[in-house]
């Protein structure tokens, strides 16, 4: 019997890419004798993440449509290469599904597997749907949403599922709370210089209660020497800042509090985790998506949104001491964020798309 190849395709970041990996080994778990090929673009993220996790990456001439001035002309430019890579993979391997996980990397190779009429599904992980999967919709037998708003942008060939979430977060155990407010901060993989800017112009009002907390602080690489120093100068002895943390879920699971961005693997891994927050979206995203995200975890009751543009001084500080102080409405969020939770999340992805491929092979027989 000849040997099924998946190739699995998006990027441009680790909320990408993470769904791609857990999907791609729930996958070959149930299926051990698959073929995975894992296709993006040759952004540095995705080398790093893609070089250490598989051993079968491709990548691809593609950068974003979106924008203005030089950065659409050049997307625009690229894609005939795009189309002309992935036209040369898909001929190579030959697939038995193509899977497009987000980003602009999934957009030619799942659009050219949809036209080779060969089965291909999406994943959608925000709650506005992005601009890649609006476009490939018509064309895939299928989509797989995360929240019950995206339904409605797809019509009959969307399910709501959830987003695939590596299984160390659904094993995080609930927080025992005493006198000491634990804070994780960070701004996804790169890190975000406007949650490192606002963290440290709150230092100074926090030093009167800073023997009561414990704060975690993931920087980036860029903003490391200088936020490490600024908690040095406030006197936060116990504060742990660091470029990375890995492996997140052992952060998470400290937290009492998260303070980051909103993007759709960042939720979903608070709702597995059970993890309050406050969520400050990126104003910059494409379509202001991650408030949309933020303000599903929000109307849940088990997080807090601050929009950039609503920050004022002291309003970090405030925030803190509050739920210092009220660590019930911490157990409340976490009660709230259970009633989200979604189960066996990979597990269901991985049977529709083995049923996909299953039903393809049944229909060529006949």
């Amino acid at each position: 019997m000849k040997q099924k190849t998946v190739i699995i395709s998006g990027g441009g970041t680790g909320g990408h890419l993470y769904p791609a990996l857990v999907l791609g080994r729930t996958l070959l778990r149930r299926q051990p004798d698959l073929r995975l090929i894992y296709v993006g673009s040759s952004r540095a993220v995705e080398k790093k993440i893609m070089s250490a996790e598989v051993g079968a990456f491709l990548t691809i001439p593609v950068e974003g449509l979106k924008g203005r001035g030089w950065k659409k002309l050049r997307g625009l430019a690229l894609l005939p290469l795009a189309l002309l890579k992935s036209l040369y993979i898909l001929l190579r391997f030959r697939p038995s599904l193509v899977v497009g996980v987000g980003g602009f990397s999934s957009g030619p190779i799942v659009l050219l597997a949809a036209l080779m009429k060969k089965p291909t599904v999406i994943l959608e992980q925000n709650a506005l749907p992005g601009f890649t999967n609006r476009k490939l919709s018509r064309f895939v037998d299928l989509v797989i949403v995360s929240f019950a708003s995206s339904l409605a942008y797809f019509g009959h060939k969307a399910i709501l599922v959830g987003n695939p979430v590596r299984p160390e977060f659904y094993q995080i155990p609930r927080k025992q709370r005493d006198r000491t407010l634990t804070l994780l901060i960070f701004g996804g993989s790169q890190g975000s210089k406007f949650l490192n800017d606002r963290l440290v112009e709150t230092l100074g009002q926090l030093k009167e209660i800073k023997d009561s907390l414990m704060v975690y602080h993931q920087t980036g690489e860029r903003d490391l020497p200088r936020v490490s120093q600024a908690y040095r100068e406030q006197g936060f002895d116990r504060a742990v800042v660091g470029a990375y943390f890995s492996p997140m879920a052992d952060y998470l699971a400290r937290a009492d509090l998260v303070i980051c961005r909103a993007g759709a693997t960042t939720c979903a891994e608070l709702v597995a985790g059970r993890k309050p927050a406050l969520l400050v979206p990126f104003a910059a995203a494409a379509d202001n998506h991650q408030e949309f995200n933020a303000r599903e975890l929000e109307k849940a009751g088990g997080a807090e949104v601050i929009l950039e543009k609503d920050f004022r001084p002291g309003l970090l500080a405030e925030k803190i001491k509050h739920y210092l102080s009220h660590k019930e409405a911490l157990d409340r969020m976490e009660r709230n964020l259970e009633k989200l939770r979604p189960e066996n999340v990979a597990e269901k992805i991985a049977g529709l798309c083995l049923d996909r491929i299953k039903t393809r092979a049944g229909g060529n027989r006949g």
